[in-house]
């Protein structure tokens, strides 16, 4: 009889688990799901309950011939897809696909990649989850109700090519409202007035003004900052009271997949699609001398804390010898879960706390190390005693005025002798530490060496870094952490924002696509309907609610929803979105039209009147007409001769010239939004430190190629994608569309002809 089979759904994880399981098991792998919905229609029968018309993804013809191949004569099959929703449904469709009289099915769930954790779970197998799965499918239903039926109506309206769905065009709503909330800031004026002063002796310290005659004190102008001044000049700075205390701080908790996105985001500058991509490699496996791979973190989607005793003890070991018993708690810390939280892993840790990042350092890429490092240390300072920290606040009299002086110095590490969070009000040159204040008693008086006015000026809300947008999303319950690098990825790919130094803002067609949206589906597209849709699917996979139930519920408002949209959203393509700007040739209204290089403005009047003129928004969103011959003065300057590029307009939408055309023809394309498109992706040309951005031809087909041109020609028509190749270590793969396979991913390197399957569940796309 045949041996037992093995099948997970990563190509890299066969190796590490054939090392653990021998010659007793043959393992393979799906290369991700090998069933999805069709491309081409919607593939879901509404009528009868919803139900989905899988389709074999092209492409995968061969890996199910080659797993049918591998279960000859195998009565015993383990499902090992990753342990997930998305992986519960590739282990069903690879169930189905295999299905025979006679063999045996069991679920398998590697919840970290080493030798005793495979053979435990493959001797303590599950059944399949079917709830898990009709939960996974549910979503992917949702996903494609809302998708390829509201898309169509942005074709037909808007543009062709634009696509909404059911949680990234919440983020992008997100994001839109707080760009308007930062238009409608009015920023005000107000003063601080800081007192230095010292004692008998140095040092010298500082104090704010915070009250008069017992109540809190407000400057709003130069002027009354003055008069305060004047009725400072006479008074004496005398200590009214001492206020000593030392506070304990607690270690935060090991990561889960949104905390680890943004601390990597923060500390280590990664995108949060490159964090999964990187804590993928860490999880299935790396080369520890020759032969010996070894996944080094536990499963890397969970919004569990949860640990095993045995990791947090072998932690606390670790921290004995390292650091010291002073440092090691006397019995684990155990950290409480949020409400909501499923809490099928545990919290992402690393495997063994003995493969210090030092001892495995050199088996490492530089990205792997170092986020390999922050998952060790925060795990094992989750497990290290509280930091001390020695704080004193000073109150100081003059007159009718009171100025607060506040210090703190560390009393103890604690476990901020190895971790800080990048966030850490804390975390800066002198570990920890506030400017200290000298010695002093109630009653002294001090002397003032001057009073020092400052004009400060109120600030509008912050724009969403990649990082504080995560937070955003789990915070309202928004998608789940394994989807946020997608969701991510999906809105700047799609058009819809445009991420400036390090910060999202929303493009023109962005807040056109919005409105759209939000003013023709508010039920569906609200953040709180979104929230308590995925409370739904949670308790779909808690058998606490039914599919049918949760996914009509959905749709039956939806459909009202779509049928109205269809006969009333504007059409921005026809009619076009309304302005308070009049036409400079006959005085009608102009509109927001969307054309092939995105909108622009356009006379209510036409054919009668053709006047049309592209536009930008000023700090205020107030529409401004670009006229055609002006050159936009930019900060850019051209890396042919130095002289500065100009924004410019031609037949294919905004681009960037050089100022010093016809000598110097230098360009470089634009998105949607006039910002220079870039991919984040190093060029690799060796010794080359360009970067691979969107650049157009003379025929206006985009292509992508190096910024450092012509000084590096490297260039390629597919659209490249920040992933390394798995098998001969390419910066990068690219997005091919084929008939025969679909959409794959796949690497530039010709010899190497690694080929992949192209999926957003798995944040690649």
């Amino acid at each position: 009889m045949a041996k037992p089979l093995v099948i997970v759904e990563s190509p890299t994880k066969v190796r590490t688990i054939k090392k653990y399981l021998g010659k007793d098991y043959n393992v393979v792998a799906t290369v991700g799901h090998i069933k999805d919905l069709p491309v081409k229609e919607i593939g879901i029968d509404i009528e009868e309950g919803f139900q989905p018309k899988y389709k074999t993804i092209p492409g995968k013809q061969k890996v199910i011939s080659s797993l049918k191949k591998a279960a000859e004569g195998v009565s015993d099959i383990y499902l090992a897809p990753d342990p997930d929703r998305e992986g519960e449904a590739i282990a069903w469709h690879a169930a189905e696909v295999l299905k025979k009289k006679g063999r045996k099915f069991y679920r398998v769930l590697f919840h970290e990649l080493t030798k005793n954790a495979i053979l435990e779970a493959i001797g303590s197998p599950y059944d399949l989850d079917k709830n898990k799965y009709e939960a996974q499918q549910a979503r992917r239903i949702l996903d494609r109700l809302v998708g390829y039926q509201v898309s169509p109506l942005l074709w037909k309206k808007v543009k062709g090519g634009l696509s909404a769905g059911r949680v990234q065009s919440v983020a992008v709503r997100i994001i839109c409202e707080r760009e308007r909330a930062i238009q409608r800031f009015d920023s005000e004026e107000y003063w601080s007035i800081t007192a230095h002063l010292e004692d008998d002796s140095p040092p010298m310290f500082t104090a704010k003004l915070v009250k008069k005659n017992g109540e809190k004190i407000e400057i709003p102008d130069q002027s009354v900052s003055n008069t305060i001044l004047d009725e400072l000049s006479d008074k004496q700075f005398v200590v009214e009271k001492i206020l000593k205390k030392t506070t304990k701080r607690n270690p935060p908790p090991p990561f889960i997949t949104s905390k680890l996105q943004q601390e990597a985001i923060r500390k280590l500058r990664f995108s949060a699609k490159k964090t999964m991509m990187v804590a993928q490699q860490l999880y299935e496996g790396i080369d520890l001398g020759p032969g010996e791979p070894v996944g080094l973190i536990t499963y890397m989607r969970t919004d569990s804390t949860r640990i095993s005793k045995e990791a947090a003890q072998e932690a606390i070991r670790l921290i004995r010898k390292k650091f010291g018993e002073e440092y090691a708690i006397d019995k684990p810390r155990f950290f409480k879960n949020r409400k909501k939280v499923q809490d099928a892993h545990e919290a992402i840790r690393p495997t063994s706390v003995d493969n210090t990042p030092e001892k495995i350092k050199s088996y490492l890429s530089k990205d792997q190390s170092a986020l390999y490092r922050l998952i060790w240390e925060r795990f094992v300072a989750s497990q290290m005693k509280q930091a001390l920290i020695d704080q004193s606040s000073i109150a100081i009299k003059a007159g009718p005025f009171l100025f607060n002086a506040s210090g703190s110095t560390v009393k103890f590490l604690g476990f901020m002798a190895l971790y800080k969070t990048a966030d850490n009000e804390l975390e800066n040159d002198n570990q920890g530490e506030k400017p200290k204040l000298p010695e002093l008693s109630e009653g002294k008086t001090l002397k003032l060496n001057k009073l020092e006015p400052k004009q400060h000026f109120t600030m509008p809300p912050p724009r969403f870094s990649e990082a504080s947008l995560v937070k955003e999303l789990e915070e309202n319950g928004i998608g789940r952490p394994s989807t946020y690098a997608a969701i991510l990825s999906t809105i700047r790919d799609k058009g819809y924002v445009d991420f400036i130094t390090g910060n999202f803002k929303p493009s023109e067609l962005g807040f056109i696509v919005n409105d759209l949206l939000v003013e023709n589906f508010p039920d569906i597209f609200n953040v709180d309907f979104t929230a308590k849709m995925e409370d739904d699917l949670d308790r779909i996979e808690t058998h606490k609610a039914l599919p049918l139930q949760v996914l009509s519920g959905f749709y039956d408002p939806f459909k009202k929803e779509l049928e109205r949209a269809l006969k009333e959203m504007i059409s921005i393509k026809g009619v076009g979105v309304s302005t308070p700007l009049s036409c400079p040739k006959c005085n009608a209204t102009l509109h927001i039209k969307v054309g092939k290089n995105g909108p622009f403005l356009a006379c209510s009047g036409y054919p009668d009147c053709t006047y049309t003129r592209d536009y930008m928004r000023d700090e205020k969103g107030v529409i401004q007409p670009v006229e055609p011959d002006s050159d936009e003065a930019t900060d850019k300057i051209c890396e042919k001769c130095q002289r500065p590029m100009v924004k410019r307009h031609g037949k294919y939408g905004s681009f960037l010239a050089c100022s010093g055309y016809p000598e110097c023809k230098n360009t470089q394309s634009f998105n949607l939004s006039g910002q220079a498109k870039t991919t984040g992706i190093q060029c690799p040309e060796e010794n080359c430190t360009g970067e691979i951005v969107e650049k157009r031809s003379r025929r206006g087909k985009i292509f992508y190629g190096c910024n450092r041109y012509p000084q590096c020609t490297f260039a390629v028509w597919d659209r490249p994608m920040a992933r390394e190749c798995p098998r001969c270590g390419a910066k990068f793969l690219v997005e091919k569309s084929t008939k025969k396979e679909g959409l794959i991913l796949s690497c530039i390197t010709k010899e190497c002809g690694h080929k992949e399957e192209a999926t957003t569940e798995r944040g690649l796309i």
